[in-house]
């Protein structure tokens, strides 16, 4: 390919990518460039080898247990727990509820406190950025309380309309629910200002925070979320394992919303007596190993450090951003100043479906479609794009590998460059 004209320093020891195994196999014969990191990424033998070492040394139930190895697996359990209070700098590692990801931890704030303090006619208000996973709760809420989903509507670019949203903050409104970052254009939204003008307007604050967590520094106390949700599985750790922080005063509040072992205090016929934050919330034997891996995962990033992440990934998507501009007939979707590195477009003359069946074969792994997130491609007129996503092992081949790519699919169907 011919390379943009761009003054690429690498911000990172790019010797990392020795430490995740996958990225060494080859797919289709073809180097792996793997760019579905929006989708999950992938795994550093850290994270691999913490939750191995626990089935073959610590593997116990938490909590309840009187013997060593129960004692121990809790104490690791627990320590994955701190490590998320050190991710997010929450004030509290009580402030932590361990859940399966993004979406159960929205669930549970939208039926547990959706349920328990919304009435007919309060309103929830939503952005048009949003994916399925925070549209689809607030929704059923709605539907069992009466409650009402306002949407902020996206400009040209990506961005927020956020004279719009001012104008939605009235005094019906009780919940805002906004992604930090868009998972199909990339767009960082400014939730620290969403977040204040919320608040002053008497509403609470939950932040998804799956597309953010991964790559940039996150710190609940200083957006000032009065929720903050995230998976593992974008974080390089592993899957089925997230977290919901919350304010503590809010959690203590709010009803549990699953029963079972571990999340009471005392049961009879008569009455149940539910244990303390975040206890309360987690019902039944969790993902140990997974909230074990999670920890090794955030240790992992710690210790790069997520400014570092941030600033090699920005490299990348301005080298991207300009390397795909070069193609004829090709359209970024999602143009906003401040961009996490995710490059969604669209090709005259191919779906975003071929294109990453194409791609593959050269092998290249994007994501092509909706992205969970429908109301974005209404919004631009399209059925889907297709979708690369950076993360800390990508490199500048890798954007190369997909430009080149690119261009067997536009000879394949005959489009002229």
């Amino acid at each position: 390919m011919n390379a943009p004209v761009f003054s690429f320093t690498d911000n990172l020891d790019m010797g990392r990518v020795a430490d995740f195994p996958i990225l060494s196999r080859p797919v289709r014969d073809k180097r792996l460039a793997y760019l579905d990191n929006g989708a999950t990424t992938q795994k550093p033998q850290s994270v691999i080898e913490a939750e191995s070492k626990f089935y073959l040394q610590s593997n116990a139930n938490i909590h309840r247990g009187v013997h060593w190895l129960s004692q121990h697996a809790t104490d690791l359990y627990e320590e994955g727990r701190e490590q998320v209070r050190l991710l997010l700098n929450a004030a509290n590692s009580k402030e932590v509820v361990f859940t399966r990801g993004t979406t159960e931890a929205i669930n549970l704030v939208a039926y547990s406190w959706g349920r328990s303090c919304l009435k007919a006619g309060d309103e929830i208000i939503v952005s048009g950025l949003e994916h399925h996973s925070n549209i689809v709760p607030w929704q059923l809420v709605c539907e069992q309380t009466g409650a009402v989903l306002k949407v902020v509507p996206v400009n040209e670019d990506g961005t927020l309309d956020l004279s719009v949203y001012k104008q939605l903050l009235g005094p019906r409104v009780r919940m805002v629910a906004i992604a930090h970052v868009s998972n199909a254009l990339g767009t960082i939204n400014p939730v620290v200002e969403m977040t204040r003008l919320a608040h002053a307007a008497g509403a609470l604050v939950l932040v998804d925070g799956a597309q953010a967590i991964a790559h940039q520094v996150v710190d609940v106390q200083e957006i000032g979320c009065d929720f903050y949700a995230f998976s593992g599985h974008k974080l390089y750790g592993p899957t089925g394992i997230g977290a919901l922080y919350g304010r503590y005063d809010l959690l203590q509040s709010m009803p549990p919303w699953q029963g079972g072992g571990d999340m009471i205090r005392t049961v009879s016929f008569e009455h149940t007596t539910y244990a303390e934050v975040p206890q309360k919330f987690e019902a039944g034997t969790p993902n140990i190993a997974g909230a074990i891996g999670l920890a090794a995962a955030i240790r992992y990033v710690r210790d790069i450090g997520l400014d570092n992440i941030a600033a090699h990934e920005h490299a990348l998507l301005v080298y991207g951003t300009e390397a795909l501009q070069t193609i004829p007939g090709l359209r970024i979707i999602g143009t906003a100043p401040r961009k996490a590195g995710i490059l969604s477009f669209v090709i005259d003359g191919i779906h975003p479906h071929d294109l990453g069946t194409i791609l593959d074969m050269e092998g290249v792994a994007i994501r092509a479609g909706h992205h969970c997130a429908m109301p974005v491609m209404t919004r631009f007129g399209i059925p889907g794009t297709a979708r690369a996503s950076l993360a800390l092992y990508n490199s500048r081949e890798d954007i190369e590998a997909l430009v080149s790519a690119i261009g067997v699919a536009q000879k394949l169907f005959g489009v002229e460059r």
